[in-house]
């Protein structure tokens, strides 16, 4: 009798045991799946508006995060466009956070505070050519973030955009320089220009629009006023820099920008940092993120190195001769339009 009840026992026993590994078996199943969909991260891109600049930045982290390794199969990009709308910046950044993203890059100032706003610290951001992103509230210092963003600054070589001014107008009589209020990367470069100026003695006038629906009229009444333009790195000059360039033609007034794909729009010379490469080191930055770095304690990268750009067919139409050292160096290590 006590040798039947052992038996009794004993099947209950093993057939609790094969229920439990069973159950085991069926839990397991979906997480090792789980895991290895999470091992394919997912990477936000938010662009605040279309323009080339911004798109050759755009290009430029996809080229950096593929040269980390995460191309193909091995990365999930989600790419959002802004079109200069702050609500579609919030809205688009708020919609990262509900697909889980691991990382997110912003392009350009808004678009960055915008992620960084949204992520509140649960995931990295990366900046992706940020004129200033210290005094965008984004970073405590550009050699020690401090917190869950870092990036690539392309901090314009301001000095040699001048030097580049002097040698095309020897002698100005008044450099006109334009920015859009709401940009403030464009802001910061303006008045960094404007206390060059003041500096080297050589006389200036600020001149500002509020959208690119205002260039028309601005552009007037500098070309009118002015005997040089000067368009730093803005990203709502850079989308009006064609009637910027149309508006300035019929004064003669040569347009100076700070980045490259503007002399494609028509500036006739820049000594410009390449907007692909600002966006090519802050994929590999994000990258190596991805792998462990720690965003606090990973130094902004400032890209300030550039190369001659000019615009030959541009200069021809308003009579403009070029320096032969800027049409030399654009020729031999730049890009000539």
């Amino acid at each position: 009798m006590e040798e039947i009840f052992m038996k009794k026992i004993y099947t209950a026993l093993l057939t609790v045991a094969t229920l439990a590994t069973a159950a085991l078996i069926s839990v397991r199943g979906p997480q090792a799946q789980s895991v290895k969909a999470a091992s394919v991260p997912k990477v936000g891109i938010l662009q605040q508006l279309e323009h080339p600049a911004l798109d050759e930045i755009h290009k430029g982290v996809v080229k950096g995060l593929a040269e980390e390794g995460y191309k193909g199969k091995k990365v999930k990009i989600v790419f959002q466009n802004a079109q200069g709308d702050q609500s579609n910046i919030k809205t688009m950044s708020d919609r990262f956070e509900s697909q889980n993203v691991d990382l997110t890059v912003g392009i350009a100032t808004a678009a960055a505070q915008g992620l960084a706003t949204a992520a509140n610290g649960k995931h990295p951001v990366i900046l992706a050519g940020i004129t200033d992103p210290v005094g965008g509230k984004l970073v405590k210092s550009n050699k020690r973030p401090g917190g869950n963003i870092t990036g690539t600054s392309g901090d314009s070589p301001i000095k040699q955009h001048l030097n580049l001014i002097k040698a095309i107008v020897p002698k100005p009589k008044q450099i006109g320089i334009i920015y859009t209020t709401s940009d403030h990367g464009g802001t910061f470069n303006a008045k960094r220009m404007a206390a060059l100026c003041k500096k080297e003695g050589l006389k200036y006038k600020l001149y500002s629009i509020t959208n690119t629906n205002d260039m028309q009229q601005v552009a007037s009444k500098m070309a009118s006023e002015s005997d040089v333009i000067y368009a730093p790195q803005d990203n709502g000059v850079a989308a009006a820099m064609k009637t910027l360039v149309n508006t300035a033609n019929n004064e003669k007034v040569p347009v100076i920008p700070a980045a490259n794909t503007m002399v494609k729009d028509g500036g006739v010379a820049a000594y410009a940092v390449s907007q692909f490469k600002l966006g090519e080191e802050a994929g590999k930055m994000a990258g190596k993120v991805l792998k462990g770095k720690n965003p606090a304690t990973y130094p902004v990268k400032m890209v300030t190195k550039g190369h001659y750009v000019i615009n030959k067919a541009e200069a021809k139409k308003i009579g403009l001769k070029l320096p032969a050292k800027v049409v030399n160096g654009a020729e031999k290590n730049g890009e000539v339009y």
